[in-house]
Order: structure tokens, then sequence, then C-alpha cells
């Protein structure tokens, strides 16, 4: 696996200085969460200041997650004005995550409150079939993370049937660690279905604390299952920063964490924690 962090890791909006120390923690890629790290609209300088800053520390953005964090008048079961502004939402971050160089976009705020499940499946298929087409040159990959705190589509065996329902390249497959662990997915059936599919991995823990803080989630038993499938692409290291600690200190914790249970002995030995 090739591994990043979320920025969440980090100090909001001024982080830029700490990328050369994630770097040189054995970091390859990093995955942005856009109310993470600009407080304001998203200007082309702002993302091209953004890359060059995260290049210039020698790491690739991946993607973003975290898309309608901090904004609960959006979501793909909005109507009229909030609905077009959430699918223009997601389609100007495509563009943002396409110019940083990043492929994936991880969905985890799914909300549908008091619609019928039946109706709701219906309107995020009307939803998905709007915004994917125009995505999809961008070349990015809009994926549903399983959730643990949301109620829609929660699971990943649900995550999975939508994905193969909708069949659009544009929309893919994402497992996270805490939400298989929460809602007992964490086993052979879940990782066979997405062999050879899987966009991307959160490695994560409930409420996004420092990784293996919880004792809830089974990282050992996360490894195994994606040893099996062979899963060679991007796994994302999602924390939030400690009140009161310093930012390094939590990263070096949850990569010391992530080198203990997730790689071998021999490549234990990129991970400088």
């Amino acid at each position: 696996m090739k591994l990043a962090v979320s920025n969440l890791a980090l100090p909001a909006y001024y982080h830029l200085g700490m990328l050369p120390y994630v770097h040189s923690l054995g970091v390859e890629g990093l995955e942005v969460v856009p109310a993470h790290t600009w407080p304001d609209r998203v200007t082309s300088r702002m993302v091209e200041s953004y890359r060059a800053a995260v290049e210039g520390a020698e790491l690739s953005v991946i993607g973003m997650h975290g898309l309608f964090r901090h904004r609960p008048d959006l979501g793909i079961f909005a109507s009229g004005d909030k609905r077009a502004r959430s699918l223009e939402l997601l389609v100007q971050l495509s563009a943002v995550t396409r110019d940083l160089g990043g492929r994936t976009l991880i969905l985890e705020s799914r909300w549908r409150n008091d619609i019928p499940e039946r109706e709701a499946w219906l309107q995020c298929r009307d939803f998905l079939h709007e915004v994917l087409p125009r995505i999809e040159s961008h070349g990015t990959v809009l994926c549903f993370a399983p959730l643990t705190d949301g109620d829609f589509c929660r699971q990943a065996r649900q995550c999975y049937m939508l994905t193969n329902a909708i069949d659009h390249d544009s929309f893919g497959l994402h497992l996270g660690a805490a939400a298989l662990a929460a809602n007992g997915e964490m086993g052979h059936t879940t990782f066979a279905a997405v062999r050879g599919r899987l966009e991307l991995v959160h490695l994560d823990e409930p409420g996004h604390a420092v990784l293996g803080s919880s004792n809830q989630v089974d990282h050992i038993d996360m490894r195994n299952h994606l040893a099996a499938i062979t899963y060679k692409g991007w796994a994302s290291l999602v924390q939030q920063t400690v009140p009161a600690a310093e930012p390094a200190d939590s990263l070096r914790l949850g990569l010391r964490f992530f080198a203990n249970s997730y790689m071998s002995n021999g490549a234990r030995k990129g991970i400088r924690v």
C-alpha cells in the first residue's frame, strides 16, 4: 500500500510549513478536506499555490474527503436551490481535485432524515445521474463512504450494490476501517467483493481519534483482509489533531501504530517515527 495522510491531522488552514516534515516521516500522499484547507471560496490561484507547496514537499495530493463538512445546508437529498448548490459544489470540488493532481472524492455525510427509504434511493440515483456526467471529464471518481454517522447507504454492501447499479466509471468503491468495524463488516465477503475495484482505503478510528487509540477497530484484521485481496493502492490515515497536543506528536503516534499494524518488518524502515 501507498501511505497518505488526511490534512485533518494538521492545523486547519495553516499547515503548509509542516508538509516537508510529513514527507520526512515516510508519507507519500496527502488527502485534502476542503473546509480544513481554505476558509473561503477556493480560487484557481489558491489551488495552484497549494499544489506547488505539496509537490515542493515531495508529496502528492491523492484526493478529497469531507466534501460537505460544515455544510449542513447541502446534501444529496436537498431540493430546489440547495440541491443545485450541492451539485455545483461537487462539480467544483471535482475540478479542484483534478487541478491538485488527485483522483478520489469521498462523500461521508448522507442524511435522508424523514424521506422514505425507497424514495431516498430513487433521489440518490437521480442525483448521481446528474453529477457523474459532469465530472467524468475531470478523471475523478466519486465514492460513497460506509458510515458510522448517517442514515443512508451506511454499509459497505449497500455502497457496493449502488456502485454496481449506477455502473459509471466516475462512481467508485471506498472502504474505511472505523465504519467496517462499527457495522460488523470486517470480513472476507466485504473485501472479496471489491477486489480489483477499490479506489481508496481510510485507516481511521471512531470520531477520527488517533489511529489505534480507541480499541474498537481490529487493524490487524483489516491488514490481513487487504493483503488477501492484494490491495496496492492508497491507504489514507485519517485522524484529527488532538486539542492541547502538538499535531506532530499525534501524527507520529498514528504513523507508529500504522507501521506496527500494517507493514512488514522490512517495510517499517520507510516510516520514520
